[in-house]
């Protein structure tokens, strides 16, 4: 991490992976209008990072120990509204970028595009712009026209992923076998999917549940 002069774009990351980290580090170094000023390994370390550095721009992961990206996201916007939070994440699901959207993220980007996209994205985020890659605003668009599953489909499915039968996960969410064969029929249709293997692949690809 270097000091910012006055005209540059302050940038903080934060990723379990430090790999992931110095991969950021070395995209950015070439670029005279942006600097690295912090990193964080979890979502707690981000909140007290983004206190101290106060960074322009800070790039936030998704799935970490100790406190998520989104409780993260969440937590910087509720103290700092102004905050600029792009997701850099592996999951382009639909749901999952909604959530983030909606805790207060202005961009969403997929690790696998950071080459190409990242430089950019800092940019247009820094001048007041949001930022989606055009797949994940498509996926969106067509999701808000879906029926979203329920809070007891969803955990209905996330048991299922866990590889419950039906009577384990009626007897987890103290519901008969029956009412949870209702709730998969309608995940299946929900999904437009025909067996629950294939739903579970669908719901972890789109942000719905967590594998």
């Amino acid at each position: 991490m270097t000091t910012a002069a006055p005209s540059q774009i302050r940038v903080m990351v934060v990723d379990d992976h430090p790999l992931l980290r110095e991969g950021v580090a070395a995209v950015l170094d070439p670029q005279e209008d942006i600097v690295l000023v912090g990193e964080a390994g979890n979502g707690r370390e981000a909140v007290e990072g983004y206190r101290l550095w106060r960074p322009d721009v800070t790039l936030m992961d998704l799935q970490m120990p100790e406190m998520g990206g989104l409780e993260a996201v969440s937590a910087i916007m509720a103290e700092f509204p102004r905050a600029r939070i792009v997701i850099l994440t592996t999951y382009a699901g639909d749901v999952q970028a909604m959530r983030a959207l909606k805790a207060g993220a202005v961009g969403y980007l997929v690790k696998s595009s950071l080459r190409r996209d990242l430089i950019s994205t800092i940019r247009d985020v820094h001048l007041g712009r949001r930022y989606l890659q055009p797949e994940i605003a498509s996926a969106i668009a067509f999701g808000v026209l879906e029926e979203p599953l329920s809070p007891r489909e969803t955990e209905v499915l996330q048991l299922a992923a866990r590889g419950n039968s039906n009577k384990r996960i009626a007897h987890a969410l103290n519901l008969s076998e029956e009412t949870v064969k209702t709730h998969m029929k309608s995940i299946l249709s929900k999904l437009k999917v025909t067996d629950r293997t294939h739903a579970v692949a669908v719901a972890a690809r789109r942000g719905i549940i967590q594998l």
